[in-house]
């Protein structure tokens, strides 16, 4: 069977099909839940257009209270083989060239937000399952696209999926890297409160309000922040100072009482902080060298304190690294401040897949002036080398790229520690840069057709 063959026959067919996908702005929006559209109606409109296109393409679909669903290839037992795929994505952010849901064309990649986490290779995974269909494959085994809504998120929807569907025997999600993830670290997002007793003295500065980052999982690539009572002329040429130095874009607004500075800084996927440029450690950076109020500069200074230059949890002494999965790293991902109500932080941390939560949990319990709203733990997930999912989706790779499928292990959290045999298997070939989460995330078309032949070949040989 030529799977590269059967994919290029159908080269115009998947770009359209991907492009028409990539222009639903798939994001969580609470203004829009209803009892259809548990995440809103952008996600829906994703989710039934998924669901549709299995439809017309006869397939077996099934929709969960809009949570999670499938479209499903029968085979002749009652296993099945998942392939777990999300239409949600992350906020698009800023800056970027061009319209993030224009699915632009640009040099053989398309852009927008979404083509590479998920929304590209899930059609890539669709056709990969209809080229079997099509040619009418025998199975043994039912193949299921599983698809999720709220992955970026707090996974409510395959917790919804597998309260009321079966565990497949094995499966993968196309949402990583290639050649195959075996390994995917612990991941735990943490709330932390300012005390609400803490003292409010003033200082020569006020700080009024700070607020910077949309998710936990992603590195903030802007941050804005209001003092009350500043000498502006004296303020405003430090400012000016410090972005020089920092080497950042900023700008500052002046009011009859007040000055409002704001920062770029360069977002990134919190699996790898190093990545971007913290825009809210940054302010809070240029604030620590004023003179604020209690309240304001205990809550600046524990950010600088604790996460300025440092996302390997160093400072928290929470520090740790295996050989299986590398390095614990810590994403302050959400700042928020108000004089009335004090500040509040969101930290994902990723920590090795011998890690131990507890551990993690002491580290931040012991941070003075704060308490831990929420602690929320995805543990860690992790497939033996020897197991036949691994040897199998070894063998296809190798097959059809000629090159060495070496096991991985990231930071990220995909779909596939949803299932008790899962791995996470492309789209992104060694060597390119991954640009998931950031401004102008692009699929390379070659990339998203390769992907395609390398699913078809792998559900075939899983499911045969």
């Amino acid at each position: 069977m030529n799977w590269k063959d059967e994919v290029e026959k159908r080269r115009d067919e998947i770009i359209k099909e991907t492009q028409s996908f990539l222009r639903i702005k798939s994001v969580l929006d609470e203004e829009t839940i209803s009892d259809v559209a548990p995440f809103g109606e952008g996600i829906n409109e994703a989710f039934l257009h998924l669901l549709q296109l299995g439809a017309d393409s006869d397939f077996s679909i099934k929709n969960l209270d809009g949570y999670a669903g499938h479209i499903e290839l029968i085979g002749s037992s009652e296993d099945v083989v998942g392939v777990l795929c999300h239409v949600d994505v992350v906020p698009e952010g800023d800056g970027w060239t061009s319209d993030p849901y224009g699915a632009n064309i640009r040099d053989g990649k398309i852009f927008a937000r979404g083509a590479l986490d998920d929304k590209g290779p899930t059609i890539a995974a669709f056709y990969a399952l209809k080229i079997i269909k099509d040619l009418a494959l025998p199975l043994t085994k039912n193949v299921r696209m599983i698809i999720g809504t709220d992955e970026e998120s707090e996974w409510r929807c395959v917790d919804h999926y597998f309260k009321h569907e079966k565990m497949p025997v094995v499966g993968f999600a196309p949402d990583a890297d290639f050649p195959i993830i075996f390994a995917e670290k612990g991941i735990i997002d943490v709330t932390l409160k300012q005390t609400s007793t803490m003292e409010t003295e003033q200082g020569d500065v006020n700080l009024q309000s700070f607020q910077s980052g949309r998710r936990f999982n992603m590195v903030p690539d802007f941050a804005e922040a209001t003092i009350m009572n500043p000498n502006a002329t004296d303020v405003r040429q430090l400012f000016t100072d410090y972005l020089n130095e920092a080497e950042v874009k900023g700008v500052c607004k002046v009011d009859a009482d007040s000055l409002t500075f704001s920062i770029e800084g360069i977002s990134a996927h919190a699996m790898e902080p190093n990545n971007g440029k913290n825009a809210g450690i940054l302010l809070a950076a240029f604030l620590n060298k004023l003179e604020l109020d209690t309240q304001g500069r205990h809550y600046i200074k524990t950010i600088v304190d604790v996460f300025e230059n440092d996302t390997r949890g160093e400072n928290l002494k929470i520090s740790y690294k295996d050989e299986i999965s590398g390095d614990l790293t810590v994403n302050l991902g959400v700042m928020s401040y108000s004089k009335e109500s004090g500040g509040q932080i969101g930290v994902n941390v990723r920590y090795p897949v011998t890690g131990n939560a507890e551990y993690i949990k002491k580290g931040f319990t012991a941070l003075d002036g704060f308490d831990l709203h929420s602690f929320v733990d995805s543990k860690p997930h992790h497939v033996e080398e020897d197991h036949p999912l691994i040897q199998t989706l070894q063998s296809v790779y190798e097959q059809q790229t000629g090159e060495k499928a070496e096991l991985i292990a990231i930071g990220g959290g995909t779909y596939a520690r949803a299932l008790e045999a899962g791995v996470a298997f492309g789209p992104l070939f060694p060597g390119r840069p991954d640009i998931a989460h950031q401004k102008d995330e692009y699929i390379i078309i070659e990339d998203l057709l390769k992907a395609t032949a390398i699913y078809a070949q792998a559900i075939y040989e899983l499911a045969k």
